[in-house]
């Protein structure tokens, strides 16, 4: 342990004799406290009310009120200031009451200077233990928060995102975002914005490339001019115009075409570019991020993606963890999420039943951070108690599965058929709400074509026309 000083430690004296209490007085100012006497119990309170000490040194037996009754007061003013009792009745019955009531330590007359100064030293530095806990406990709530902007989480993998975030927040380097759909990719965006003091009073502009046409997103990104095509009835500005000083989002990166990637390419390069229509070239200065849930890598390999646009996005990459593989945010999680919508609701829900919990942490999540607030939100409009039960989470039968496929792996089968058979229900799902189309749905799955072709041969997964 660091040394103590000695100085930064006040001690209070409280007795009826003069001579004992310049003594004590004297032994504990010669050691380097800073020592204050006390003739009585209501003199002691009287200093306390102005003043805090760490420690209080008292007679058991003071005029009015005894050295027990001056313990319980001092608890109920400052309960970290430790009390030591005097007494010349070295009673076992007084000395358990003593410690009952809160005393650290007793002590017997007649009084030895040394076993004084050796009870002081013991808390003294029990309360330098304390001190430096706490302080440890404090650096680490910084070095690992449990947040970071919006996002929530303590766990491993959500520690290095914010680290990442973090470190490039202030710099001006392009940053790819990466990791399934309802991971919090756009948080991790807005969390860089915002840490970000030279542009987190600018604009954060958000553009979903995969829900507009090619045209569009051109107009969108870039502008136009009146005239340029059918509908351009006056000037636009575009994101880039509009995001001058601040920072550009694009959501799905890999939705833009051949000639979007080269447009992009320039703005990345040279910070420039035209509206649609116009051939005047302007410049922007806004930071760009951009994310995608498929593997740009493979993109690349199948020519659907530049590979020198890809290494100009790459300069700086995160990569979000799927929930199945942070489960030990899920109960941070699931607090926050019932904690909003009780209150949007105008509900008192304290938690979930174990049952739930239980339910949560077996399913695998293939929507993520989205599905487990989807499924809170669902749950807390359902719910008529103060704590969630299983009948109040919305589509509960597809927690059933997985719990049977837990059960199934118990009475025989094998881990790979187990393993397996969630990947071809996510498949199946994705080809189903995509109505069989197999370009959406391997995009919403976030794989290539190729790989859902094979995926789709492997788990003899038979191809529907579209109705």
């Amino acid at each position: 342990m660091k040394s103590i000083d000695k100085r930064n430690y006040d001690i209070l004296i409280v007795d009826d004799e003069p001579l004992i209490r310049q003594s004590l007085f004297e032994i504990l100012r010669i050691e380097g406290y800073h020592a204050h006497m006390s003739q009585s119990a209501e003199e002691a309170l009287n200093f306390l009310a102005e003043q805090k000490v760490d420690i209080v040194l008292t007679d058991m037996k003071l005029p009015q009120k005894s050295g027990l009754e001056l313990l319980e007061e001092v608890k109920k003013i400052t309960p970290d200031t430790e009390v030591i009792l005097i007494t010349g009745f070295g009673s076992i019955e007084s000395a358990v009451e003593a410690i009952r009531k809160g005393a650290y330590d007793y002590i017997c007359k007649p009084i030895n200077d040394e076993e004084i100064k050796s009870r002081i030293q013991k808390i003294i530095e029990h309360k330098e233990i304390v001190a430096e806990n706490l302080r440890l406990r404090e650096m680490l709530a910084k070095s690992n928060p449990t947040s970071c902007g919006q996002m929530i989480g303590s766990s491993a993998k959500m520690q290095k995102v914010y680290h990442v975030i973090e470190s490039v927040a202030t710099s001006n380097a392009t940053i790819l975002i990466t990791g399934e759909s309802g991971t919090g990719k756009g948080l991790a965006a807005r969390a860089i914005h915002q840490m970000d003091e030279n542009r987190c009073d600018k604009p954060f502009v958000e553009v979903s490339c995969g829900a507009l046409s090619e045209t569009l997103l051109e107009s969108e990104l870039f502008g136009h001019v009146k005239g340029a095509f059918t509908g351009a009835i006056r000037d636009k500005e575009g994101r880039f115009e509009y995001a001058r000083g601040g920072t550009i989002f694009l959501d799905e990166i890999d939705a833009f075409s051949p000639m979007l990637q080269v447009k992009l390419l320039r703005v990345l390069q040279d910070g420039v570019f035209e509206r649609v229509g116009d051939n005047v070239t302007r410049k922007t200065d806004a930071r760009i991020i951009v994310a995608t849930n498929r593997p740009l890598t493979e993109l690349v390999e199948n020519g659907e993606f530049r590979e020198d646009l890809y290494y100009r996005i790459n300069v700086i990459s995160i990569v979000m963890p799927p929930l199945r593989e942070r489960k030990e945010d899920l109960d941070i999680l699931i607090k926050h999420f019932l904690e909003k919508y009780a209150k949007k609701n105008g509900k008192k829900i304290a938690g979930i039943s174990d049952e739930v919990r239980t339910m949560f942490l077996n399913y695998k999540w293939p929507g993520n951070i989205r599905e487990l607030e989807n499924a809170v939100e669902g749950a807390v409009i359902m719910s008529k108690a103060d704590a969630i039960q299983k009948w109040d989470v919305p589509n509960s039968s597809k927690f059933d599965e997985a719990k049977k496929r837990v059960t199934a792996m118990k009475i025989g089968r094998s881990l790979k058929e187990v393993m397996e058979q969630p990947e071809r229900d996510v498949i199946l799902a994705a080809l189903e709400q995509n109505a069989w189309n197999r370009n959406k749905a391997a995009s919403a799955l976030g794989v290539n074509r190729t790989t859902l072709y094979n995926k789709m041969k492997k788990y003899n997964i038979e191809f529907k026309k579209p109705k």
